[in-house]
């Protein structure tokens, strides 16, 4: 088992077979990179040894093995095995992983992009005009409007927000979807007044409008706005699922198949939200391995939505994935459907000493990123 820090942010981990089959996954906290290696390390004495088409064996032994369970670190190390691990069986068996997990129920995967945008109206209509001309023809967008927000925010700040909200809803084709990403930056009473102030805009969700694992709180701004609210990127296992899906508290679930517990499990926590008729974006800021295994998923996952990225694997990969119409085809190579360039992976290598970015209000006390 062999770890690489690549840039910008991301941990690749190689998982190699006695008979030469090689599985990869993407094992990673964005800013903890390095505890997360720690993890995988620990996890490899477990691991070297056993049969890897063992999946849901090990899973469970990695995950309620010891005496404490969960949280970021755990479960992301476990996530990145776990994707090496149907990579590996996938190309063993010569199928892709989606066929393990009972086929695919969709031709094409629908692709949403990202756009950057300042707490500024300055630059909106370059914003607007880079999401009317993108080339791979994306239906969706989503982007973060918040700045560093106070727990009571002062009203000319919502103010302009919500300025920017309708200029850039007003300039972008009213074929594209446009998502807000809150970031967890509000308090329950300042999101529930700014989405009363953008209700009557056409929004396609709005994620994180509080911080995740609250769900009385989450309840609270759904209930209050006819517009979709989205959370998930920060809830690790089908049990931390279960009380935002048991409550209906959200209409869109976003786990990252890198943190949750993997592509299995992520499968099993869309199970679980299909009962309740919430659909499935999941979470991917991250690289082209992680990406992969968000398509496995979404090839046969009723319930998925769209699907976000950073990258397409023109960095990493061979063979990047190519969006047509806003689209990625169902892959259909074995595993993960993917070919990782190692020369570019070892050529990528950093310390893998990224920091999470830290915010501060004008009088110098802590800010949510």
């Amino acid at each position: 088992m062999e770890m690489f820090h690549v840039k910008p942010r991301w941990l690749f981990l190689k998982i190699t077979c006695d008979d030469g089959t090689v599985g990869w996954g993407e094992p990673i906290v964005e800013g903890r990179a390095q505890t997360v290696e720690a993890a995988v390390k620990e996890i490899a004495r477990y691991l070297i040894g056993q049969d890897p088409g063992d999946i849901e064996k090990h899973w469970q032994i990695i995950y309620r093995g010891n005496f404490y369970r969960n949280g970021p670190i755990l479960t992301s190390a476990l996530s990145g095995v776990e994707q090496a691990l149907w990579d590996i069986l996938g190309k063993h068996l010569n199928i892709p992983v989606w066929r393990l997990l009972g086929g695919k129920v969709r031709d094409r995967i629908r692709m949403y992009g990202w756009v950057s945008m300042e707490p500024t109206g300055d630059y909106i209509d370059l914003y607007a005009k880079s999401i009317n001309e993108n080339v791979e023809g994306f239906t969706a967008y989503k982007t973060c409007p918040i700045p560093p927000m106070q727990m009571i925010e002062q009203p000319d700040v919502l103010r302009t927000i919500r300025d920017n909200v309708v200029r850039l809803r007003e300039k972008v084709d009213k074929r594209i979807d446009v998502a807000l990403d809150f970031h967890g930056r509000c308090t329950p009473a300042v999101s529930r007044r700014l989405i009363h102030m953008i209700e009557d805009i056409d929004i396609m969700f709005i994620e994180e409008p509080v911080l995740p694992g609250d769900v009385a709180a989450l309840k609270l701004v759904s209930s209050s706005t006819s517009i979709p609210i989205a959370t998930g990127e920060r809830l690790f296992t089908r049990w931390q699922f279960n009380d935002l899906i048991e409550q209906q508290a959200v209409a869109i679930i976003q786990p990252d198949i890198s943190h949750c517990g993997g592509i299995f499990e992520a499968r099993k926590i869309a199970a679980m939200a299909e009962a309740r008729n919430i659909a499935v974006a999941p979470h991917c800021p991250l690289g082209p391995i992680a990406l992969a295994s968000c398509l496995q998923f979404a090839s046969c996952t009723p319930n998925f939505l769209c699907q976000e990225h950073l990258t397409l694997g023109y960095d990493y990969l061979k063979v990047p994935f190519q969006v047509k119409e806003g689209y990625v085809d169902v892959p259909h190579l074995p595993g993960l459907g993917i070919e990782v360039d190692e020369e570019k992976v070892r050529a990528g290598i950093f310390a893998g000493d990224w920091h999470t970015p830290q915010f501060r209000l004008k009088d110098g006390s802590f800010a949510e990123w």
